[in-house]
Formats: C-alpha cells, sequence, structure tokens
C-alpha cells in the first residue's frame, strides 16, 4: 500500500435493474465487516459501495416499464444505498456510475490505454449475453432442447456482429501469470486463483469494449458512435471515487485497494481489471476476494423457483445484527454458505441468547445485586483467574490473524470460543455460593466474568455495531475506549465505576407459529 496505515476496501458496484437480494446483504455486510475491523485496529480506512448503471439490460428494463433509463438508475440505485444503511453499513462513499466524476475518470483511463497502443477499432461476432454483460465463445455455450443457446451460467445467448472497438488482452497473458505469481495473495480464495490461473493459460483474446447496438453508456473519447463496454465503465469505479484521474487528490493514496466481490464475477476483476490497469499505467489492486453465494436451504436462489428472500424482510424478523452476526458466523468467508430460518434462529439462540447475551446478563445482575451496581473490586488471582485472563487477552491474536486471511467465520467463531470459556469459568467459580462464604472472592469472579464480557463486546463491534455498544454501555465503557488499542491489560475495567441496571441485550428467538 502506498500508506502503511490507510485502508481502502470496495464492495462490487451492485447492477440495479432489480431489487437487491440477500446476496447483496452478504457482500455488503462481510464488506463493512471487514472495514470496521481495520478501523478498530487503529487504520485510516475508505469504505466505497455503489452502483453500475449503465448497459443493455438496464435500457432494456427501462424501455419495458417505459421509463427513461435514469429514471430506472435513480429510482434503483436509491433502493441499495437504504439497504447499505438499513444493514448499517459505514461506507464512505457511494459511487454511481451515471455520475459526472465517472464519466470524466472512465474516458481519462480509455485515452490512456488508447496511448499505449491497446485499443483498436474491428468487426465483432460473437454470442452475447444481456443478462451477463459478455460475450461467449461457442464452446461455452450450449443449446438447449428448447432451440435457447445459454452461456454457462444459464442465460440465453444471441449472435451479435457489430463495429466495436477491441482492447489488446491477447498481449497481457504473460505479464498477468506472472504477476500472480510474484504476488500469490493477489487473487482468494485459492479456488479462485487457480480458476483464474487456468483460464488465462489457456489463452486470451482481445476483448471487445464498445457496443453501437444501444447508447446508455460512457461515450467513447472522440467517437461518440459508440458506448464504452460495460466492464471497462464499471471496474473505474474504484478509482473513480479516489479523484482518478488525479492521481496528486487527497484521496489518491488509498489506492491501491482490496475488492471483495462474489465469485461469478472473478474473471472481470481478476483478469480484465488488471490488464486495463497495466496498460494505464495505475497499479493494481492489493487483492480480490471472492466470496461464495449464499443458498437457500441449500439450493440457488432463483425468481423462477421462488426462494429469493428480502433481505429488508430478514433484518425485520430476526433483528439486523442477528442477521449480521449469522451471515459472519455461519458461512466459511470465500465458500458457499446455506442459511434457512431454522438454522439463524438456532444461532441466534446458542451464540447470542445463550452465549454473550446470558453470560453478561447473570455476571452483570450479581453485580447489581451484590456490588452496589459498580464493578467489583479485584482482590488476589488464582490460577483460574490468570488463565481466563490470559485467554480474553490473547484472543485479538486469533481474530487478527484471521480477518488478515478474510477468515471472518473464524475470527467470530474464537470470539465465541472466548464466550464458552468464561460460561465454564463463571459456573466453576460459582460466585453465587461464594456470596455467602466468601463475598470478596466472588467480588473478583465478577471483575473478571466483567472483563470477559468487555473485551468480547470490543471485539463484536464489527460483526453487530449496534448490540456491542449496547454491550460496552452495560459496562461504563466510554466511546474513547474502545477500539482495539484498549483490549488486554491497557483497558482493564476500573473497580468502583458505577453501571447502569443491566437489560438483556439479545433476546431469545422463538418461530413463529404456522
Amino acid at each position: 500500500m502506498s500508506d502503511n496505515n490507510r485502508y481502502f476496501i470496495t464492495t462490487p458496484i451492485f447492477y440495479p435493474n432489480g431489487a437487491p437480494h440477500i446476496g447483496h446483504a452478504y457482500t455488503m455486510i462481510a464488506t463493512d465487516a471487514l472495514a470496521r475491523f481495520r478501523r478498530l485496529d487503529g487504520m485510516d480506512v475508505r469504505f466505497l459501495s455503489g452502483t453500475d448503471e449503465h448497459g443493455q439490460k438496464m435500457q432494456q428494463t427501462a424501455e419495458k416499464e417505459g421509463v427513461a433509463p435514469i429514471e430506472l438508475a435513480d429510482r434503483n440505485s436509491a433502493v441499495f444505498r437504504g439497504l447499505l444503511a438499513t444493514l448499517n453499513c459505514s461506507n464512505d462513499d457511494f459511487i454511481r456510475t451515471t455520475e459526472e466524476r465517472h464519466r470524466k475518470a472512465v474516458q481519462a483511463l480509455w485515452k490512456r490505454m488508447q496511448e499505449n497502443g491497446d485499443i483498436y477499432l474491428g468487426k465483432y461476432g460473437g454470442w452475447y449475453s444481456v443478462r451477463q454483460e459478455a460475450y461467449f465463445d461457442e464452446g461455452e455455450t450450449t443449446l438447449g432442447e428448447d432451440g435457447v443457446r445459454r452461456e454457462p451460467l444459464g442465460s440465453p445467448v444471441e449472435w451479435v456482429e457489430e463495429e466495436s472497438y477491441f482492447f489488446k488482452l491477447s498481449a497481457y497473458g504473460e505479464r498477468l501469470l506472472e504477476y500472480y505469481d510474484d504476488h500469490p495473495d493477489f487473487i482468494g480464495p485459492a479456488e479462485r486463483r487457480n480458476e483464474v490461473i487456468s483460464f488465462v493459460k489457456s489463452g486470451l483474446k482481445d476483448l471487445s469494449i464498445s457496443r453501437t447496438t444501444f447508447d446508455w453508456g460512457v461515450p467513447v473519447p472522440g467517437d461518440p458512435d459508440h458506448v464504452m463496454y460495460v466492464w471497462v465503465d464499471a471496474l473505474t469505479n474504484y478509482i473513480t471515487a479516489l479523484g482518478f484521474p488525479d492521481e496528486n487528490g487527497p484521496l489518491w493514496s488509498y489506492w491501491p485497494g482490496i475488492h471483495i466481490i462474489g465469485k461469478d464475477i472473478i474473471r472481470f476483476h481478476a483478469v480484465y481489471w488488471p490488464a486495463f490497469l497495466m496498460s494505464a499505467g495505475v497499479a493494481l489492486p492489493e487483492r480480490v476476494y471472492a466470496h461464495g453465494f449464499l443458498l437457500n436451504k441449500g439450493e440457488k436462489m432463483s425468481k423462477s423457483v421462488g426462494n429469493v428472500i428480502d433481505p429488508f424482510n430478514l433484518v425485520d424478523h430476526f433483528g439486523l445484527d442477528q442477521i449480521r452476526y449469522f451471515m459472519l458466523r455461519e458461512v466459511s468467508f470465500g465458500q458457499d454458505g446455506s442459511y434457512s430460518d431454522e438454522a439463524i434462529g438456532t444461532r441466534i439462540n446458542s451464540d447470542l441468547a445463550n452465549g454473550i447475551g446470558n453470560l453478561a446478563s447473570r455476571s452483570l445482575s450479581m453485580i447489581a445485586k451484590n456490588c452496589d451496581g459498580k464493578i467489583p473490586e479485584c482482590g488476589p488471582l488464582t490460577a483460574e483467574d490468570e488463565a481466563m485472563l490470559a485467554s480474553a487477552d490473547g484472543v485479538i491474536e486469533t481474530v487478527r490473524e484471521a480477518m488478515e486471511k478474510f477468515a471472518i467465520h473464524r475470527a467470530m467463531a474464537a470470539i465465541i470460543g472466548l464466550v464458552s470459556e468464561a460460561d465454564r469459568y463463571f459456573a466453576g467459580q460459582e460466585p453465587w455460593a461464594l456470596r455467602k462464604t466468601d463475598p470478596d472472592r466472588m467480588a473478583t469472579v465478577l471483575y473478571v466474568t466483567a472483563e470477559v464480557v468487555r473485551q468480547v463486546s470490543i471485539l463484536l463491534q464489527p460483526a453487530m455495531p449496534a448490540s456491542a455498544a449496547k454491550l460496552l454501555d452495560l459496562v461504563s465503557i466510554p466511546e474513547t475506549e474502545r477500539d482495539f488499542a484498549h483490549l488486554g491489560k491497557t483497558g482493564r475495567l476500573k473497580s468502583g465505576t458505577p453501571l447502569e441496571k443491566p437489560s438483556p441485550v439479545f433476546p431469545r428467538y422463538v418461530a413463529p407459529e404456522e
């Protein structure tokens, strides 16, 4: 990175020709958790999301609805922006590819690639999918029994011939392979890296990067009959948002960044985008990490099956932080994952209500009743106390290492593992019995348990910002002492600090009667 303390992370920009689904929500939540984690760890973070509003699909959808494409874009982009807000995402910017700043950036990138001799005018014929906004070789398509030819993901393709500008992608195969070799972490997880390397090794063809059959897009500089192919336009958003082409501007030092995407768009981000940037003389992103699909009870979501879930409804039903936690804990980030109402309910009750919620409730209620509602005095520590505090102090290292590898699920598991250990400690020390036999010892056990609650709450902030804040309020931690620098001995609870009356943060989930 150009500045070690700066961290730039992006979601893909979402295509707003329809309503957002749970897959969009998953990407947003995961990227937000990664951004929040880095901020809490003392980094200067810039987090970007947005919408990709050009292309034939948008124009066709707008025509069907009898509105101008920009009206459709305005309306649907607002829904995606609304979803980010509903999910409590902390993005610093929201970019739309219909903005003037973006048009300037894309045209500047195009000119640089052209000046480098990598763009030429030719004729194109190929099998084109409107849904994927991509051309496919005949060998990649299959002709169905219904007489419809389809690309690998199942959308229909049609034969299209037109004049087109081409990008000399074929000239970048060796350079890309060398780059992947020199930067083994550039693409993650490993399966996606292998898939990309295999695609590049099979030979790259020049890429058609303009269209003349529709006009909803960024005009090609010097040839307004052509609009830019959606991927040149869309991918450039990541640098538009940092002020490109002004590489002396205040935000440019955040580049290069980290792109979190769905696995279905890995080729565009890990092959085309680096090649465009090499051509234009711009540094490549630091990392492209592709997560898997979220499956509804193990099935891929599709409108035809009728199992597409509205993320707004899901949040209304289960609660926001409960959904955020479930997605980050349940699914191995980078792999496909499955969800169902039953799985969400089980996870809420086991990890949240019976886990951290119960630990906080039991220990803080005892403090309220037996210690004048103040953080108790911590007396001499036993070996069990020392071991419990050492576990709490050390878990940040495990969590940090997991987050560094984008193993968000492992980070969550480590935090909840600490909660389970604290539960066993609390049960084993029996502070309710000590109340009668050794009140000073009871106070120490309650102090140690409350200290674990403090550290767990700080660590849970990236996943559940609002709920973690409530837990930190319960142990009276000032806003200025909630970052990772205050984990461990540095931020220990201060005996005598008055606490507010404890209230449960995570109610149990009870499924509604059919």
